[in-house]
């Protein structure tokens, strides 16, 4: 307990800090999901206490983020439209999907399976976060032109044939159901079929424009309606927004420029009386446990979600075991993955049944409670009551915060999330395939196959098809590599035979590191743990890299973050026997020359000895 409470002044002010930034986040993900504000900001406050009690990253703070809202809008417009468009009626149903999504991660982390998260290649994550990013973008350019699908009254009208047609099967499918012969009992559809009144036609007519909107392909599909709708105060409230948020910035970093512009902007729709469009009302009371879950239970209902589910655990286990790498770096720390797991895994458990949205580590969160003094799990924990006192004290004011506000937050979000270190390498990576008469980058080709299918089809499949892809090419290359250099046999961790004569006065100095094998994505973990095994003693470190025949671009990063590392810590690094691609992937990003200047690659080990000999002061 003296340790918990060691860093109690840091982590209460790390936890407030978070805990305010979280406040206009959690509120915009949540009317973004679907399930409206409130459904946000229970998923902050639970998520964010119980993650943080029970995980294995200290400085962690866990709430709803951009991918796991995005999947979580896909699962709840789905189970919804299976709903008659009816969200009470499809609440338990969705709220049992994430309550199993929280249960599959404690499972994870049980079996131990956090330390395999890193297996994931690069190109992968790059096009799923840019995919997310191009999600939101794309389905908030609505809201933030104040166009509404189901309130478009001549868009909604060209459904009303379908819907009349979609109303009257369903009237025959529950006769069948029911036992009943339609043919015998003629008479008895007809009467049926008379008592569907307008409002039934129009009610699903609405839920099928929703429906066609959904998604970043039915947003394409309506943007020139919405053009031509253009609400203009709705749009002014999301351009100041955004303004806000990137301008502020340029003030200062110190107070978060998302609450800035919320309340800037809420203040000036409430000021001056504007006829602006709100969010759903939020509950100020304490938040009661949905347990119609339980009693409304259907495994029927469920069971099509169980792989949606599963996918969402292992989404929101990636999403927060790469915010863990982001802390560990800055605290200089090591978390535990499968204790974070379980934690996550309790946080969305709990958060499901108090009808929150399910979240993971959030890396921005995260950063802000580390930079305002936070050490410890009690930093999380205070986040989350900071926004459950928030809550409690200013939920009717939080009700009148206009919901182009929350859009102009989204697009911020949508932006900052993509990948712009993966995109920016496109150009630059190697030409390694050829489909038919064009050369193409495995890794881009990767990259863009996952981001296309993420945004215009299905989240969960993209990344599926990626890693198979992945997988596939990373065997092909590996299979070239190894017809190549079959008579290379494995070699021990040992001095070699052209080390021995090494200068006694110069091993505490000098580091010698021996790279055997491909440097992807599969062993950047113990790579990165390199700069932690050299002593504090050494000035220079010589990288034997002629035996690493390929460098992909997980492992390209990875050795860049390590050789910066070094740098701060002002270690020289000396390459010898670099091979060509290795080399040719590190040219294209400036790892050479900014890190390692031409004069430090050596062709062999004798060269790089006599240049140690001549520039380290120590004499011989």
């Amino acid at each position: 307990m003296k340790n918990i409470f060691s860093n109690i002044k840091g982590d209460l002010f790390g936890g407030i800090t978070a805990g305010i930034v979280a406040l206009p986040l959690a509120l915009a993900f949540g009317v973004s999901s679907g399930l409206g504000p409130s459904a946000g900001l229970y998923g902050a406050i639970f998520i964010s206490f119980f993650a943080a009690l029970f995980g294995g990253t200290n400085t962690q703070i866990s709430g709803p983020t951009a991918p796991m809202t995005a999947v979580s809008m896909v699962v709840i417009a789905g189970i919804i439209a299976a709903n008659d468009g009816d969200i009470t009626k499809a609440m338990p149903a969705i709220l049992t999907v994430f309550i199993l999504a929280g249960l599959f991660q404690i499972i994870l982390g049980v079996v131990g399976l956090g330390k395999y998260i890193r297996y994931i290649p690069y190109p992968v994550v790059s096009g799923f976060m840019t995919a997310i990013g191009v999600i939101i973008l794309l389905t908030q350019i609505l809201p933030s032109v104040g166009y509404y699908p189901k309130e478009d009254v001549d868009f909604v009208n060209t459904f009303k044939p379908q819907a009349q047609e979609i109303i009257l099967e369903n009237i025959l499918k529950e006769q069948v159901g029911e036992g009943t012969l339609v043919l015998d009992n003629f008479k008895e559809t007809i009467n049926n079929a008379q008592t569907i009144s307008k409002e039934d036609v129009t009610r699903e007519s609405k839920t099928l424009a929703a429906k066609e909107a959904s998604g970043a392909l039915g947003a394409l599909k309506v943007l020139p309606r919405a053009v031509k709708n253009i609400n203009l105060l709705e749009l002014l409230l999301a351009l100041g927004t955004i303004v806000i948020i990137y301008g502020f910035k340029r003030i200062t970093l110190k107070i978060p420029s998302t609450l800035v512009a919320l309340i800037v902007m809420s203040g000036i729709a409430v000021g001056f009386n504007l006829d602006y469009r709100t969010i759903q009302e939020i509950p100020s009371g304490i938040p009661i446990p949905k347990w119609e879950i339980f009693t409304d239970f259907s495994l029927t209902n469920v069971t099509p979600y169980i792989f949606t589910a599963l996918t969402l655990s292992l989404l929101g286990a990636i999403d927060s075991l790469l915010t863990s790498v982001v802390a560990d770096n800055m605290t200089k720390t090591k978390h535990k993955p499968n204790k974070e797991l379980v934690g996550q895994g309790i946080g969305n458990t709990i958060a499901a049944i108090f009808g929150g949205i399910p979240g993971a580590g959030a890396t921005i969160r995260t950063v802000v409670n580390i930079n305002a003094g936070g050490k410890t799990k009690i930093s999380g924990m205070i986040a989350g009551i900071m926004l459950l006192v928030i809550m409690l004290g200013l939920g009717p004011v939080a009700s009148k915060i206009p919901a182009g506000v929350l859009a102009g937050i989204l697009i911020t979000v949508g932006i900052g999330v993509m990948d712009y270190k993966g995109l920016k390498a496109i150009p630059h990576l190697p030409k390694d395939i050829k489909i038919g008469p064009i050369k193409l980058s495995s890794e881009v080709l990767i990259m863009m196959v996952v981001l296309l299918l993420s945004t215009f089809w299905n989240l969960v499949y993209a990344v599926g098809i990626g890693l198979v892809i992945a997988s596939l090419m990373f065997m092909k290359k590996i299979g070239d590599l190894t017809a190549k250099r079959s008579d290379v046999k494995s070699l021990k961790e040992e001095v070699w035979s052209d080390e021995i004569n090494f200068p006694e006065n110069l091993k505490e100095e000098v580091f010698i590191k021996h790279l055997k094998g491909p440097l992807f994505f599969g062993s950047t973990s113990e790579f990165q743990a390199l700069s932690q095994q050299i002593p504090e003693t050494a000035k220079t470190v010589i990288m034997r890299l002629g035996k690493m025949q390929y460098l992909d671009q997980s492992g390209l990063y990875a050795m860049e973050d390590m050789l910066l590392d070094l740098k701060k810590r002002n270690i020289e690094v000396l390459f010898v026997d670099l091979l060509e691609q290795p080399r040719y992937m590190m040219e294209r990003i400036g790892i050479i020359p900014d890190f390692i200047p031409i004069e430090h690659i050596f062709k062999k080990f004798d060269s790089c000895v006599l240049w140690v000999k001549e520039n380290i002061k120590d004499e011989f």
